[in-house]
Parts: structure tokens; C-alpha cells; sequence
């Protein structure tokens, strides 16, 4: 049976509602021109600012060239689903320097799966209103710029932190992409409303951000917590604090974030208590129970060596305590060489500040000292 002409026009609307019926927050379409993005990304790679991050570097330019990437693609369909919880806590556990800090995208379950599930069910749907018709769905596992694409779609602007925000919506949710080979209608580009705000250049930890819009991965906490397989450089090791995955400080700064959306999948949802869990719990997990526990989520693709080493940096950069000494000292002993380094430096800064709690006490008990003999002297000695 031949389908009917296609009113791409029309179609290009009822994908947008599929998406919707499917769960995504926002669904935008664009083409696939990112050749003003080709000069930046060149520079970026030249740069070494991909850090270890090989697979950056390997695919050069394709990333702002989806017909190399996916022969015959026309448009990308780009879609938008909203992650934040009703009960963040983040200022809070920040705050709190012996509990573990976990970036709020992977405290429930890996998006990556369920999202490109999602894509996939929409494209069947336009696969049964079109005869001839392929498409590829992507999250995160292609070599692609999604944030330009995704502006070009109107779903946000690509902020001076590098990632998308959104007018209405903020910051706080996860991209995926339809790679089609079908003429449909695209919409309008976003606006930038940055305006003159610097607040996220000023708030990262490391000052990885090193421009408006540029990214230096290798100073940046996810990159070193989470990309980086190898030792954490000592320069930016108190900077992390208790973030032991990842980093969300400069969209918690961000103005439009007042504007987040709630997320509605159960899956986003925290789990094994992980927005809210006291750093020596973690660090006492051996691999298997880490493994048990990580299932199904992001987290896990860090492996149980970087899991340790990061979490021996937060004990290191948390309050003094003989608990946290005889946890570091206990996991020495049969610790691998690169974790081994960053528990012998969390032992020395917990030295340092056990040594500082003394002399404090002493300057205190000193003065008290003092005062007593003062209030006991006569007036005019």
C-alpha cells in the first residue's frame, strides 16, 4: 500500500506531540549546518582543552557535520526531558564536607537508556506515516555537538558554561538527538539571554571556565572525577571538596535556574540515598558491594579504582576526625598505586588539620590564661 503525499509541515507538529506523549519536556527540529561552530571547535581541540578525552580529538570535525556521521540526514530532531527533583539538597550537602557531593544527573538511574528507548519508540511512529524513511537516535554516544543542534531546534541557548539553557525551563535536564534523512519544518534558533551575567565563570571551583563559552575540560571537577582515569593533579585536589562525582555549581548559580522545571520519571529519582550520604559509608564499600549498588546507574562507568580515589580526596578535604584517619590508614594497605597516592595525601591533609584544631585550642586556652590573671591583678599594676 502507497501512504499518502506527507504534509511535512504537519508532521513536523505531530512529532512534536509524540514527544510529548513519550515524556520528553521539549521537542525542537533543526537542520544540520554547524559549520559556524567548525573554527571554535578546531581552536578547543588545539587547544588540549579535551584533556584525556581521546575520542574528542578522533573525530575532528564530524561533530559539526551530521550528513558525515549518518549518510542521507536532513534534519535532527533534538529533544529536552527535565531531571531536577522536589527535594534538592544541594547547597546543603555542599556545605556539609563529610558527606559525599554527586552531581544531580546521576543520582537515579543512566538517562542514556531510557532516553534513547524514548527516541527510538518516536522514531517507529514517524517510520509508520513515512514509506521511506531512517533515522538514528543518539544520547551522549555519538560525535555530535548536541548543544548547538539543540539551539538551533529553539530548545535553549548555549550558556557561557557551555551548556543549554532554556528561557522557561533552566538548565537542569538531559539532550538526546533523531538523526532523519526527511525534509521536515525547522524552528527558530534561541536567542542568547546571557547578557553581561559572568556568575558561572566566577563560581567554578577550579576556574575552568577560561572564557565566555570555553571549557577547559582538564580543570574542570566532572572531567577530573569522572573522564579522568588517572591521578587527580594535586592543584585541584582541595579545590574538589566533597564532590566525588562530578560538579553542579555553575548551574546552581545560574539566575534562569530559578525557572526549573520539575522532572516526572520515577528513574530520575535519587537512589541508595546517594544525595544524602556521609562520605565514610562510601569509602567502605569494597568492589562488589560498589558494583551492587551502582547498577543501572551512571556512576558505575568510573570503576571501583576512580570511585576510591575520589572519595579519598573528599576525606581529605573534610573536617578532622580519627574516624576519617583510621579509614584512610585502614585502605592504604591493600590500595592500588594510583588510589594509594590520594589516601597518603587525604592522610596529610588531615594531619594538617588535626594540628590546627591543637593550636587553636592552645590560642584559646592561652587567652583564657591571660584574662584569668588580668581579672586577678591589681588596678594599677
Amino acid at each position: 500500500m502507497t501512504l499518502p503525499v506527507i504534509n511535512y509541515q504537519e508532521l513536523s507538529a505531530q512529532i512534536k506531540r509524540w514527544g510529548q506523549d513519550l515524556g520528553f519536556s521539549q521537542v525542537g527540529i533543526s537542520d544540520v549546518d554547524l559549520s559556524d561552530h567548525e573554527a571554535a571547535l578546531t581552536r578547543w581541540l588545539e587547544n588540549n582543552y579535551h584533556g584525556d578525552m581521546d575520542y574528542m580529538a578522533r573525530h575532528g570535525l564530524m561533530r559539526a557535520r551530521a550528513k558525515e556521521l549518518v549518510e542521507g540526514t536532513l534534519n535532527v530532531i533534538s529533544v529536552r526531558m527535565d531531571y531536577l527533583p522536589t527535594d534538592a539538597k544541594f547547597a546543603r550537602i555542599l556545605k556539609n564536607r563529610d558527606h559525599a557531593y554527586i552531581s544531580r544527573y546521576a543520582l537515579g538511574r543512566d538517562y542514556h537508556k531510557l532516553m534513547r528507548k524514548r527516541l527510538k519508540q518516536l522514531g517507529e511512529k514517524i517510520s509508520a506515516h513515512c514509506e521511506n524513511f531512517n533515522y538514528r537516535p543518539f544520547v551522549d554516544s555519538a560525535p555530535i555537538l548536541e548543544r548547538p543542534l539543540a539551539e538551533k531546534a529553539g530548545l535553549g541557548w548555549v550558556g557561557k558554561h557551555t551548556l543549554l539553557i532554556n528561557k522557561q525551563a533552566g538548565s537542569w535536564f538531559f539532550l538526546g538527538e533523531l538523526l532523519v534523512d526527511i525534509p521536515l519544518i525547522a524552528d527558530k534558533q534561541a536567542e542568547n539571554d546571557c547578557g553581561a551575567c559572568v556568575a558561572c565563570i566566577k563560581i567554578c571551583p577550579t576556574q575552568a571556565i577560561v572564557e565566555p563559552y570555553v571549557v577547559d575540560a582538564r580543570r574542570c571537577i566532572s572531567y577530573l572525577t569522572i573522564e579522568l582515569r588517572d591521578a587527580i593533579p594535586e592543584e585541584f585536589r582541595a579545590l574538589i571538596g566533597n564532590r566525588i562525582y562530578g560538579c553542579d555549581d555553575c548551574q546552581l548559580i545560574c539566575p534562569w535556574n530559578k525557572f526549573a522545571k520539575l522532572g516526572s520519571e520515577d528513574d530520575f529519582k535519587p537512589r541508595q540515598n546517594l544525595d544524602n550520604i556521609d562520605l565514610l559509608t562510601l569509602f567502605a564499600w569494597d568492589e562488589a558491594t560498589f558494583l551492587s549498588k551502582t547498577e543501572g546507574s551512571p556512576i558505575r562507568r568510573i570503576g571501583f579504582q576512580c570511585w576510591q580515589r575520589n572519595i579519598a580526596v573528599a576525606l581529605g578535604n573534610a573536617n578532622f576526625s580519627l574516624d576519617n584517619v583510621h579509614a584512610l590508614t585502614s585502605a592504604l594497605v591493600n590500595a592500588e598505586t594510583m588510589v594509594a597516592e590520594h589516601i597518603e595525601w587525604a592522610l596529610a591533609q588531615q594531619s594538617l588539620k588535626q594540628k590546627t584544631l591543637v593550636q587553636d585550642k592552645n590560642v584559646r586556652l592561652t587567652a583564657r590564661l591571660i584574662r584569668s590573671v588580668e581579672k586577678g591583678m591589681p588596678r594599677d599594676a
